[in-house]
């Protein structure tokens, strides 16, 4: 991703244009716009990209100095590197100590991890699933990718010394080594991904995603930029730009029709983009290219060198200024990305091209010469340090705890940020209580995923009286046990914590006799649409063979997604499971949340929710319970009665 050192290399305008595509596209991913749902692919190509450019550069040193000078390389990738990236660190932790304390706790961890280029691997030991971090997630949770980068830059020059040291180390030998390598770690993501479970082991990997990275490496062994000439024949020409042509359309295609959980893309779909990003790479390359002309216009340059700082700044950007209910979509995502470019900007100019120039070692020598005084450094230098001491000062205070989060926060990995409800009154504005106000159900085990979370949180709700705890006691619920975990399924598991099936079968194992509440399905939809081959009729009769015997009441689902797994489509066909279920089972009740959801409540991943809907859905689900399974009925079993006429609660 970073511009790489130039020292053997001759400048490839065009590949600054591909970097700035690239870089596009994954900020639109980020942004939410609807064409880029693939948009995260703009990671591979930064891979295939710097897989060709360091070997190229390694190729050219060796055949000047018949030498790879590894230390010298090391330096200057790590002063290309940190400082920009340190800068952002800093200021994401003191902006995070000063504005929402409530992330502290989950960057810590981030920050360290960030800083020694191991992100890709805390984030899988940490089983934090980068896509089901539906509400903002850690605002340097895209770091894995570079640690992938930088990875690769320490392991991969010692590859490349041993391999040309070999006797038999030819360049079609060592692209042969390469694309062999490149061929068992495709394999390798294609065997660990599993349809319907958390891709982030896969997509996050060194070891997976290394592929794109060698085959990058591989065309830098029979295609090097010092020995291509600027002129060729008509026909090779028309070649090179239709090889070009091929690959951008080869990619934009899966940008546009493929998204993170598509399985093509772990079955040999990412290789494709590889090879797609290659013949682009292999096009933008050539100075006889009319195509690398094309993608060396001046704005791609542009965006393209300071590409670095945009892929850096314009995750924290976007996860810390975008408030929980979404409003102003798109103007804010234009305000993000223009904050994005000039955070870019200024990185660029002052601490990136100023240390890649030697700034450092400047200052430190006039440091020396004039007896460490700090009126010798010049005006620039003391700039930045005024600059950054306060920020510096601040990010130490926040990763050192000296200033406590607030308690009680949620998890960022399970469930979004809270958009804080005003107190008062638990019951929404304009929804007085309907139908029966107290319920037959004195025990109610409440069973749901990341779209409950909010209902028991303090984060979310302040107010203890909003809470669904207190809202189950107001219909006359005197025991209330609630087990919800983000990502929950009735089949699948999810960083270890058991399935909805399981956390059943454990309560009545322990003696639970009492009513049911399952707000379940917005991850058992996504499941069976990624390829799960548990359906979702027998998703619920596996939970109603269980529970059956007692009143249950499903909550029904709903998003604000037109595509994808957690689509509206796909919420449809698990509520019309539900209805069809619901007639075989005379204790079987179904709150039509669906109806109720107002779409001003959606947070703008279009499946959770603000604090005022919690509140909402708090209220209206215990009102629903009443209705579904009134005082006045006694249930068939653990203290509730007969199944009122009808399956549909509102």
């Amino acid at each position: 991703m970073p511009e790489p050192v130039r020292g053997t290399q001759r400048y490839l305008p065009g590949l600054d244009g591909l970097r700035a595509l690239a870089v596009a596209a994954v900020v639109a991913y980020h942004v939410g716009l609807g064409w880029a749902q693939g948009g995260l692919l703009g990671v591979g190509i930064f891979f295939t990209l710097s897989g060709y450019l360091i070997t190229d550069l390694l190729l050219g040193q060796h055949e000047t100095t018949g030498r790879l000078q590894l230390a010298d390389f090391w330096l200057r990738r790590a002063r290309r590197l940190l400082p920009a990236l340190f800068v952002m660190l800093a200021v994401v932790v003191a902006w995070v100590t000063l504005l929402d304390r409530s992330l502290l706790p989950g960057i810590r961890g981030a920050v360290a991890a960030s800083a020694f280029y191991v992100s890709n691997w805390w984030l899988i030991a940490q089983h934090s699933a980068y896509f089901a971090q539906f509400g903002p997630p850690s605002p340097l949770g895209h770091l894995w990718s570079l640690a992938v980068e930088e990875q690769f830059y320490l392991i991969w020059p010692w590859l490349l010394w041993i391999g040309l040291r070999w006797q038999h180390g030819t360049r079609q030998r060592l692209a042969a080594a390469s694309l062999g390598l490149a061929v068992a770690s495709a394999a390798l993501m294609a065997l660990l991904y599993r349809p319907g479970y958390d891709p982030t082991r896969v997509y996050d990997g060194t070891d997976t995603r290394a592929f794109a990275v060698l085959i990058g490496a591989a065309l830098a062994f029979v295609w090097p930029s010092r020995h291509l000439r600027g002129e060729v024949s008509r026909g090779a020409r028309w070649i090179l730009d239709g090889a070009g042509a091929a690959g951008l359309a080869v990619v934009a295609v899966l940008v546009w029709q493929t998204s993170q959980y598509s399985p093509f893309l772990y079955r040999g779909g990412m290789v494709l983009l590889s090879l797609g990003t290659a013949l682009m790479v292999a096009a933008a390359a050539s100075p006889a290219s009319r195509f690398g002309r094309v993608l060396g216009w001046e704005p791609l340059r542009w965006l393209g060198v300071r590409s670095y700082g945009i892929y850096l700044w314009h995750f924290p950007i976007i996860v810390l200024t975008t408030p929980a209910d979404g409003r102003d979509g798109p103007v804010r995502g234009t305000l993000q990305v223009a904050a994005t470019v000039g955070c870019a900007a200024l990185s660029w100019k002052y601490v990136e091209e100023p240390i890649r120039r030697g700034a450092i070692s400047r200052w430190r020598a006039q440091l020396r010469r004039n007896g460490w005084h700090l009126d010798a450094v010049g005006r620039q230098a003391r700039i930045v340090v005024a600059a950054s001491a306060p920020v510096v000062v601040l990010a130490s205070c926040g990763m050192a705890g000296a200033v406590q989060p607030t308690s009680a926060t949620p998890a960022a990995n399970t469930q979004p940020s809270p958009a804080r409800a005003s107190s008062g009154t638990p019951r929404p504005a304009g929804r007085p209580a309907r139908g029966p106000v107290r319920t037959s159900c004195r025990a109610v085990v409440h069973i749901g995923d990341s779209t409950s979370d909010g209902l028991i949180s303090p984060g979310y709700l302040p107010d203890p009286r909003e809470r669904i705890s207190a809202q189950y006691a107001a219909v006359g619920v005197t025991t209330f046990i609630p087990e919800i975990s983000g990502a929950r399924s009735i089949v699948e598991t999810y960083a270890g914590q058991p399935n909805a099936y399981t956390v059943a079968q454990q309560l009545i194992q322990q003696g639970y006799r009492g009513c049911w509440v399952l707000a379940l399905g917005t991850n058992d939809t996504a499941d069976v649409a990624v390829g799960s081959q548990v359906n979702l009729a027998t998703r619920i009769t596996r939970m109603m063979s269980l529970i059956g015997g007692e009143p249950v009441m499903w909550v029904n689902v709903t998003s604000l997604l037109a595509s994808g797994p957690y689509s509206q489509a796909n919420m449809l066909a698990w509520n019309s499971a539900l209805l069809q279920a619901c007639a075989r089972y005379p204790t079987m009740k179904v709150y039509d949340w669906a109806a109720a959801a107002k779409d001003s409540w959606f947070i703008p991943d279009g499946i959770h929710y603000t604090s005022a809907a919690y509140a909402a859905r708090a209220y209206l689900i215990a009102r629903a319970l009443a209705a579904a399974f009134p005082d006045q009925e006694q249930p068939a079993s653990g203290g509730s009665g007969g199944h009122p006429s009808g399956c549909l609660v509102r």
